[in-house]
Order: structure tokens, then sequence, then C-alpha cells
């Protein structure tokens, strides 16, 4: 039992919803930190508002409320469970540290008796007060730039006369450098101060001078009670100060920094953490060094939390820091608990590293026209990738693999930039690719001491870069019919994929992958053990390397496997890589769910992804993972490898569907839904031949692949018309016109962006409903899971839109359409497994704008809302396990549940905030309601047509 026996119940403050700065690596820290309180008996309520992640499943926590973070929603909790002990808000991010900072301001904590635990709100005080926390560093002897605060303009502008342009603003108490930004002049300066003001709660800004040029490292702590303190990872940023951490390419274990000053680095951070507060638990603690000889070290900032960095770290050492953390909240030491890799040494440990570890963020800037590109102190990625490779340069490129931006990793894919100006521009302004400019730049002959003078990424990187080109280079010299193993085998080991291999000697990837099967070149599967293998791990979690042969003593020739299969029979589940716009935290949920009902039918169960942010990377949720990228060549590898019984490919979204088409062709068996079908429903033109065969509605409509065709048939359709590319996701490039000229501009663009892509042009239908239902099928019976009506009008996209379950104002004829159509739909496409159909509701006539045979952004929704697990499910039925008839179907809902999705503008001030039919929205929460007479429901009501946007 935990030391303080006085806990028996704990409320846990999750994040709400997926926000650009706060993203579901909460969900991962939260989950984990559920699952460790109840292996110690704990009974666990869970707040948090958002229908999309694992952590909100009934399955995590005793209790589960879905409503929103507020102080009002937690003396609701309180009321009703008079017994909790105490709270614990460092699972949560910011959100969940603000709140519980605000109800105990409010004297909430204090009224019901509820200690807080793991953090200590003084600490959090010191940290976030920037005035403050620099008094304490002077005070323990901690470096810091020169800084100063302003809580009014007169003031700020005081400053910034004494110490002089570059400086940097940082608003105090927001998340993810909301507010924050590096200036150079004093027009610059006035905006950005005002503006700091203005979005800091405290109406309070820090402003310093700008460190530019200088490294930035992130090393993540625990402490338990007993102050012992163990430091779990550094991370160092490729990218140096002035970019955002979180918008930053980072690199596990630090690379450039030397032992005394790492030594020096630690004493700080430990130094600091016991100088800030009395606590137990997680802590990240962020510097600044100089980049000469001298390495001088400046504090940045001190996160008394599980941070955004944790989650990387966990997943970079295989040390879960989340679960421990809590654990050491209930008063736990480090020494009493179990290292959860090796089972057999203690969690006060360090881990030790014998691989390296790249993430890379990713960001979804096309979805924010006008938005400025360019990186800073403000994060704007959405999602990020994680890579692990032997050396730097397999990680890098394994990362970039990972992307999914149609890249195949660093160059050799013909798609690098040409242009000197335009590479020199992309160096100067951080731009979000500038990973991939910097080998342009290398390639056009631009010296390396110039890309270090412009970017002041530190030459250690940019030298490992130059190798690559090189090697490239060399490659370049040779056929596939000369090229001979050395070589081949180098250029595997520094990550270039097949695709670019074959790219340097002109011929075919598939060539290159006969040629070193032939050559015995083959991928090995590594442990990630958190020991450097001195003590034996026991968790089934794997990267793949390239290595040398070795001769043993005795002769045999072979390389080493760490990954023994198993003669069970095995399903393989597609993640669905890293997160972004339109494919979000709900595609993580359907994967995790699936992967435990396919354990529940007896497989032994593979995840593959990259995604470090997530439930489904977690090293024991699946029987074994892969952390790779979800790219062809590595998949192939894994299934020849395992020799699944087949592939779940719908639950990971878009991701996982794209390769549906290799798996057909290779052989492989898709689970559920075939590939014919899925390519079917993408497929404009032969979806439309199936429902005019069976007498369905849908808007009138042609596809063209060139701006003559699409203004060819807007003389037949109509306007306005609604043209959307086929194969996207999140309603990609969709846009509704109204005359020639708009027509002919937007379809020159998309061509010019997916070429070769069939553009479906619909009549719009103007001023139509919109609904969506999800069902599950077995290929002989439907069952409709959920029917939802959006409040907005057709023509905001789906994710963009209030969805209301049940509908609220759809008659009992147009309702038996819906039934009908979407039972006949699933039939016809021979479903096995989840289907989403798009309606539109037009004078009493349901229409069918698609339909997708996967799992939808809208399951998990509907399953917290009903209170169902369906994607088990539909897992089951996949696998071919169960029938929809063996369920007995029992969803309990009394009134409505909204989702609500969530924007993150406010990361780009200039965007145009209209919604239209590409989506804009990076996160959900759910709202339910008694009746339609609740004055939530009539808000969002009476604004609905407000922003759709042609």
């Amino acid at each position: 039992m935990p030391k303080n026996k006085n806990i028996k119940s704990i409320l846990l403050i999750g994040s709400g919803p997926i926000i650009i700065g706060q993203a579901c690596e909460f969900d991962y820290s939260g989950s984990q930190a559920l699952r460790s309180l109840r292996e110690d008996g704990i009974e666990t309520i869970l707040i948090n508002s958002n229908p999309a992640t694992i952590m909100t499943d009934p399955t995590m926590a005793d209790h589960v409320y879905l409503l929103p973070l507020t102080t009002k929603s937690i003396i609701k909790i309180l009321k009703e469970h008079p017994h909790i002990d105490a709270v614990l808000p460092t699972m949560g991010g910011q959100t969940a540290l603000n709140l519980c900072i605000e109800a105990d301001e409010k004297g909430i904590w204090e009224d019901f008796n509820v200690d807080i635990i793991g953090v200590d709100i003084d600490a959090i005080n010191i940290t976030e007060d920037r005035e403050k926390f620099r008094e304490l560093m002077l005070q323990i002897g901690v470096g810091m730039a020169p800084q100063a605060t302003a809580t009014s303009f007169l003031k700020g502008k005081e400053i910034a006369q004494e110490f002089g342009f570059p400086l940097c603003i940082r608003a105090s108490f927001t998340l993810g450098g909301a507010g924050a930004s590096i200036v150079y002049d004093e027009k610059e300066f006035d905006e950005a101060l005002t503006r700091g003001l203005e979005i800091s709660p405290i109406h309070e800004v820090m402003i310093d001078k700008a460190l530019l040029g200088w490294k930035e490292y992130e090393l993540e702590l625990l402490r338990d009670k007993n102050d012992n303190v163990v430091i779990i990872c550094t991370i160092e940023n490729m990218d140096p100060m002035g970019i955002h951490t979180g918008d930053s390419i980072t690199v596990a274990p630090a690379m450039t920094l030397s032992d005394k000053t790492f030594q020096k680095m630690r004493d700080m951070a430990i130094h600091m953490m016991r100088s800030i507060g009395d606590f137990a638990g997680g802590c990240n603690v962020q510097f600044a060094v100089s980049p000469d000889e001298e390495e001088d070290i400046i504090a940045i900032e001190i996160n008394p939390r599980v941070s955004r960095s944790s989650a990387l770290a966990s997943k970079a050492t295989g040390y879960p820091i989340a679960k421990i953390a809590a654990k050491l909240a209930l008063g736990y030491t480090l020494d009493e608990l179990d290292n959860q890799i090796t089972k057999s040494t203690s969690a006060l440990f360090e881990p030790t590293l014998d691989y390296v570890i790249v993430k890379i963020p990713r960001w979804n800037f096309d979805k924010f026209e006008g938005s400025d590109r360019t990186l800073g102190l403000q994060m704007k990625a959405v999602g990020e990738v994680m890579a692990i490779g032997r050396s730097f340069q397999e990680a890098l490129h394994k990362a970039t693999q990972s992307l999914e931006i149609k890249r195949n990793g660093l160059g050799a894919d013909g798609k690098g930039y040409k242009n000197y100006d335009q590479i020199i521009e992309k160096l100067t302004r951080a731009s979000w690719d500038r990973v991939f400019v910097i080998y342009d730049a290398i390639q056009m002959g631009i010296p390396l001491s110039r890309i270090h003078e412009i970017t002041k990424i530190d030459m250690w990187f940019l030298k490992q870069y130059e190798e690559l080109y090189h090697l490239e280079k060399e490659i370049s010299t040779y056929t596939i019919d000369n090229i001979d193993r050395e070589l081949l085998l180098e250029a595997k080991q520094k990550g270039y994929g097949d695709r670019q291999i074959a790219h340097m000697l002109k011929c075919l990837e598939s060539e290159v992958y006969n040629k070193r099967r032939e050559l015995n070149i083959n991928r090995v599967y590594k442990l990630v053990d958190t020991c450097a293998a001195e003590f034996k791990a026991q968790t089934p979690y794997y990267y793949s390397t390239f290595e040398s042969e070795v001769e043993t003593a005795d002769g045999v020739v072979s390389v080493a496997n760490e990954s023994v299969v198993t003669d069970k029979k095995k399903i393989i589940v597609l993640g669905s890589g890293p997160n972004r716009i339109g494919q979000g935290i709900e595609f993580d949920y359907c994967c995790v769910h699936g992967v435990l009902a396919a354990a529940e039918c007896g497989y032994e169960t593979i995840m593959i992804n990259c995604n470090p942010e997530t439930v489904s990377t977690d090293f024991d949720i699946a029987d074994k993972l892969y952390f790779e990228p979800v790219f062809w060549e590595h998949i192939y590898d894994i299934i020849q490898h395992e020799k699944p019984e087949g592939v779940i490919v719908q639950l990971g979204g878009q991701t996982a569907l794209k390769l549906a088409e290799k798996l057909d062709r290779y052989g492989i068996k898709i689970m559920g839904t075939s590939y014919e079908s899925l390519d079917l429903a993408e497929d404009r033109g032969s979806f439309s031949k199936l429902l005019k065969e069976n007498n369905i509605p849908y808007p009138e409509f042609d596809v063209a692949t060139s701006a003559d065709e699409a203004l060819a048939i807007a003389d037949v359709l109509d306007f306005p018309i609604l043209v959307r590319p086929s194969y996207v996701l999140g309603g990609q490039g969709m846009k509704i016109v109204i005359n020639k000229q708009e027509l002919e501009e937007h379809v020159i663009d998309l061509l010019k962006s997916i070429p070769g892509n069939k553009l479906l042009l619909d009549h719009y239908l103007d001023g139509a409903i919109e609904a969506e239902a999800d069902a599950i099928c077995d290929g002989e019976n439907v069952y409709i899971i959920g029917i939802m009506e959006h409040i907005e009008p057709c023509g905001i996209h789906s994710g963009d839109s209030n969805a209301t379950l049940p509908p609220f104002n759809l008659g009992e004829f147009v309702m038996q359409q819906i039934k009908d159509h979407t039972k006949k739909i699933a039939l016809a496409l021979n479903t096995v497994g989840l289907i989403n159909i798009q309606f539109a509701i037009k004078d009493d006539t349901v229409y069918i704008i698609e339909a997708n045979p996967r799992a939808s952004r809208t399951v998990p929704f509907i399953a917290k809302a009903y209170k169902e697990p369906y994607v088990n499910y539909a897992t089951k039925v996949m696998l071919g396990e169960k029938k929809v008839t063996d369920f007995n179907f029992n969803p309990q809902l009394d009134g409505y549940a909204i989702k609500q999705p969530v924007f993150s503008f406010n990361k780009f001030p200039n965007v145009n905030k209209k919604l239209g039919p590409e989506m804009k929205s990076t996160g959900e929460s759910i709202l339910f309601i008694d009746s339609l007479k609740d004055d939530e429901f009539y808000d969002l009501y009476s604004r609905r047509k407000m922003y759709l946007s042609k």
C-alpha cells in the first residue's frame, strides 16, 4: 500500500480539448497516472471534457466526468463524492494546473477538505511568476538572461530602452508560448507588448534580452519525498534559442554537450528543483548554453509538473515518468518502486541510452491561410513524430519518413529546393521545413560555415548532414548492378530509404529491396531497455536498425535480432502517425481499443506507430510495440518478420488506409472491409454509380482532372459548386466556389499541390442541413451506433461543426431515409467493421455527401455519449470472431450530447477565421444538455450561420 495510508480516493484533472501547445501528451500522462493509481487500489475520479481520448474511457477511472473544466464542475463532483481525499493536478498540463490554482484561491479544496498532491502551489506560483522566479534564481546563484517584468505599456517601453533590441517578450501564466515573440525594433515591440499584456491572465509580461544563437537543453527530473532525485533524460534542441521547444527538432541524449557542462547543468537543475519547493513528482528544466568555449549556462524556466517533453522523454527512455510520478505523489519513494522495464531493478536509476532519438514537430500551416509560417517563441506545431536509430543520421532519416508530408527522407527524392535566394530565406527566417532545406543548401554548395552563421545550428549537426550528402554523391556514381554490399549497408545504416537509394541509382524501389535481400542486408530489431542492456528487459518495445554481420568463435555469422517471433496467431494494428488537423487523437483511441479487443480474441497484438504523444505507443498496451514510421518499407519488413494473420487498417485514419492498396498488392490480408471496398468509397465516380444502382440520391456531380474540364462541368452543374480532391482527410483543399474565375483559380491551385488528382465537383446544396451516421456492419447485418445532426449548415466541415446526438429536428420521414440509406450503403460496400456516412438534407430529401468504411472522428464521441465500447465490438466483427447480432447493444443517454469543436486561432492572429469545407479545429469537447431549452444550445443555434465562408 502507498506510504500515505490516508489517501483512498483521488480526483485527477485532465487537460481538456486538444489545442496547439497542449496536445495528447497529457492524455498519455493522465492515462498512465490513472492506471498507476488503480494498481494501488485507489479510487479514481476523473474530470476531462475531451471525448476523443482514451483517458476519458470508462475503463480508465472508477468515475469519469465529461464536464467543462470549471470550478463549478469541480464543486459538483466534490458534492457527489464527499470522500475524495486528494486532487492530482500535474497530469493535465497548464489547463489542469490553472484550474487547480483557481479552485485553491476560491477556497474550494479547503471547504471540501481535499489535499493537493504531486505539486506545491507555492512552487507553481514561483515558476509562473517570472519576477519571483528570477529573484529566487539570483538568490541561489543560477544565472539568467537580463530581464524585467512589465505590468503596463509604459513600464515595458522603459525596459526596452534600458536593454536594447533584440528582445524576448513572454506573457505570464500562458501555454505553448502564447503571446511570446522576439522583436527586433520599436514597431514590432509595441505590438508584441500590447498583445502580451492582453493575453496574460494577470496582464504581466517578462521582457528579456534575446539570447539568439545560444544552444537550448531540457532535463526531465523526478524527485521523491525523501529528496532522491533522478534525471531521466537530457534533451538537446537542434534549433538554437529563439524557437519554442515544441517547434524545435530535439535529440536525446544530448549530442554536443561537454561532460563538464553536463555535470554542472545536472547540479543546477537539482538545485533549482529543490529550491522552488518541497514536492514529489516530475519536473522539467530548460537551459541555454553559450555556443563558445566558455559554455556559460543560463536557466530559462522550470515546470514543476509532467510536461510536454516528459511524454517524449518517457518514450525515448522507456521510463514511464507519469506512472512513477503518480506513485511518488502517493508517498512512495523511488527505491521502493520497480523499474517498469526490467522488473528486477528499482526505479531509483537513471536510464542509459544505446540509441539516438530524434523528434520532429508536424505543422499544418496549409489549414491557416495567410498565417506566418516562420517559427519563433510561440508554438505552432499540431503534432510530432519520434524516431529511434543507432545513430543521429539514422534517427533523423526515420523521423523525416514518419512525417507524412510526401517526403522519403532527407534529399534523394527530387523534391528539394534549387533556388539560392529561397534557400537562404528559409534558413534565415526559420521555416517549418528547415530540416530539409539544410540538406538542399549543402547540395547547392553553400559552405557549412555560412549555414552555421545564418542558423546558429551547432556545427556537429551540420557535419552529420554533410556526411549524408557525400554518401548520396558517392552512391549516385553506381548502378543497381555494380553497387557493393558495404556501400549499400552504410546507406541503410544511415537511414536512407529504399526509395531514396532507388532515386540515387536511377532504378525501382523494388529492385533496391531485392538487391539488399540478395546481399543479406536486412533490418534487425532492438529492444528499448532503459539500461543499455546491462540488465535483462521484460518489455516488448522495439526499433529497427541495420547491423554488420558478426562472426562468433565457432564460425557462425549473424546479426543480433532481439525481436523473437512466437508461434501465436498475430494481428498488426497500423497506427495513425503524427497528429494533425483532420486526423487527431480519436484515431489513437480507436487503435488502442482495437489492440485490446484483438487481445480478448486470443491474438498476439502488434502495434506500429511513431507518435510519442499517444497511449498507443505506451510499452504495455500491445503485446509488441514497434516504434517505427508508418511508412511502407518499415511496415513490410515487420510483416515479413512477424507473419501475422492480417493487418487492421481501418482504425488508423487516412495514414493506415493509404497503405491498404500496397498491402493488397503484396497479398497481405486486410482484416475487415477489403481494399476494393475502401477504394470504391474513395473513388467518387464508382461510389456515385453504386448510389445510383441503389436509388440513393446524391448531389449532381462530375469529375475533372484539369481546369478546362472543370469549367465545362460548371456549365451543367450550376453554381455554387463544392470542389474537392480525392483521397484526402479533414477536407483538405475543399472549397465552395460561386463563379468561373474562382473555380479556375482553385482547380489550378489544387492540381499544382496534388498533381494527377481526380477533383470532384458537386452542386452545393445551399441551405441544407447536414447529418452523419456511424454504423457497424458484418457484411450481413448493420447496426447504427449513432446519428448526429450538425447545428451549422451543410458546407462547414463535419469536424468543425457542433454535432448533436441524437438529432434535434429531423422528422420521422428524414430519419427513416437516413437509416435506410446507411444500411443499404454499408451492405453494398461489403463493409466489415465500421462505416461513417455524411448526409445533406434539403426539402425532406436525404442526399449522400460521402461514405467512409473506416473508424471516423465521431466514433469515440458516440461511444462516450452512449457508454458503449463500439470500437471493441467493431474490431471483433473485423476479425470475424463475432456477428453484429451477437452483441447486446444498450445505449444510455438522457437528453443530448454535443460534440463541440475547439480552435487554436489565437496562435495565428492574422488568419481568416471563417469556417468552410476544409477542417480547421484542433480538438473537441463534449457538452451534455438535458433539453433543447438549454441556454448553451440556444446560443450555438443562434450563431450557426455566422461563420460559413464560400
